[in-house]
């Protein structure tokens, strides 16, 4: 699977998303309609709401598809200060909220922030990732 990200900025925020970690949770797009519409390309319009609602979305991504960096930093996303928690989604993907890092079967090592879902279904393309496949098997546990 092709790795894709893709950056939208509104000068202040610069919003990254990665598409192959999405999950279509539409929480974005649900809580942000006017910066998240799937029917529009672009998809991300950052100059329709504020920095400050911008981020509170983000920060409710599920998949951690979608993050950002302010502009007058670096480009590293942020990181949470927190515990590491899991959580079960029902007939959905392990979420694992905090730091984590991801070694895969070739040794390779990646760091996540924030949120991140882990397939449970053994359908995802993207594994360890979810890719939003249990919705299309109609996984349920």
């Amino acid at each position: 699977m092709k790795d894709i990200t893709k950056k939208y900025t509104n000068g202040e925020v610069t919003i990254v998303w990665k598409p192959n970690q999405c999950i279509h949770s539409t929480i974005c797009f649900k809580g942000l309609g006017q910066v998240f519409d799937p029917r529009r390309r672009p998809w991300v319009t950052p100059e329709q709401a504020t920095t400050a609602q911008i981020v509170d979305q983000i920060k409710k991504c599920p998949s951690g598809a979608l993050s950002y960096y302010m502009n007058n930093e670096t480009e590293e996303p942020v990181k949470v200060e927190t515990e590491t928690i899991v959580e079960t989604s029902p007939n959905g993907p392990l979420l694992v909220y905090g730091n984590v890092a991801i070694k895969d079967a070739a040794g390779n090592l990646t760091k996540k922030h924030n949120v991140t879902a882990f397939c449970r279904c053994g359908a995802s393309a993207n594994k360890p990732f979810c890719d939003g496949s249990h919705k299309r098997i109609g996984f349920e546990g």
